[in-house]
């Protein structure tokens, strides 16, 4: 199995279906009885856009982008449009995760830290062991830490994980300071020579400071055993948080430089927009995307297949 190619675009469309209905069908409708787009349309589109979590100012941006492509294309249908805002879309969420890239960045340095960061209940610990299968069944070495001391559960979830990934765990007794056993997590990966290791943290409220603050103690760890790591700060969020997600990305920012963002359970939910408006406004690109509960269903994020399943 090669590095992450479980890309299933059916299984992303039906998994995107009510960000569609709320987003993609309720533009398509506003056509309804008119031919050409004008002014009046375009301020129903951007009353759509908003109210689906993409956020205001990113919307403006959308709308003026499309209104001056239009302009260019000399056409004001509504295929015209709607191809227009599909290339905006496309734009405003970036490039997509260069896998031969993450490849490269992964044989740099062995072993390869990955911390994951996210409030309680945004799918961090399952993240963690669908990432762990995906880099096993590729061929990695991995060893994850649990460094979610707080709460007894956190370690009983990512041991189940971690057993069924068939990879190895570092944990400790409820209440034990995280950064020890992101210290020994390191110490081990030093001695089994593994490829990857991926280090689980509390699920912090960002508006507690003290917790946050111990995030940042440690990334200061991590950095005292491998200089160079952690190699990369994964955000996760539940998608279903629309506008809270953005939040969470802001203040985590404050504590830790996020490299990515992992957004969960993208079934099921209409909320997934905030995806322009987090790419857009804070410029953290998103990595993976959730559309299941599988142990596959953690996809890479390729922004044109992202948006093609909205406009399918």
């Amino acid at each position: 199995m090669a590095l992450f190619d479980n890309i299933n675009l059916e299984k992303l469309k039906a998994g995107l279906s009510k960000t569609k209905n709320k987003l993609v069908d309720r533009i398509s409708e506003t056509f309804t009885g008119k031919a050409q787009v004008d002014e009046e349309l375009l301020e129903e589109i951007e009353e759509i856009l908003i109210s689906s979590d993409i956020g205001m100012d990113t919307t403006e941006r959308i709308i003026e982008n499309t209104r001056r492509s239009l302009k260019e294309k000399n056409s004001r249908d509504r295929d015209t449009f709607m191809q227009t805002l599909e290339e905006e879309l496309i734009k405003i969420l970036g490039k997509p995760t260069d896998l031969d890239e993450e490849i490269n960045k992964i044989k740099s340095c062995k072993p390869f830290v990955l911390l994951i960061i996210g409030i309680n209940g945004s799918g961090k610990t399952t993240t963690i062991g669908k990432l762990s299968s995906q880099f096993k069944n590729s061929g990695y070495d991995v060893i994850v830490g649990s460094a979610d001391t707080f709460r007894a559960a956190a370690n009983e979830q990512l041991e189940v994980w971690a057993n069924r990934s068939k990879v190895k765990i570092i944990q400790s007794k409820t209440g034990a300071d995280p950064s020890s056993v992101a210290f020994d997590t390191l110490q081990a990966a030093k001695q089994d020579n593994a490829d990857i290791v991926i280090i689980d943290t509390a699920g912090r409220l960002h508006t507690k400071k003290n917790l946050m603050e111990e995030l940042r103690k440690i990334n200061n760890v991590l950095s005292k055993v491998f200089l160079y790591a952690p190699n990369e700060v994964y955000l996760v969020v539940d998608g279903n948080s629309g506008q809270n997600a953005l939040i969470q990305a802001r203040e985590f920012s404050k504590f830790t430089h996020i490299s990515g963002l992992i957004v969960t359970k993208l079934d099921g939910t209409a909320k997934g927009g905030i995806l322009f408006q987090i790419c857009d406004e804070l410029k953290i690109p998103v990595k993976f995307i959730g559309v299941g509960e599988g142990i596959d269903d953690l996809q890479p994020f390729v922004p044109e297949n992202y948006v093609k399943a909205l406009f399918s």
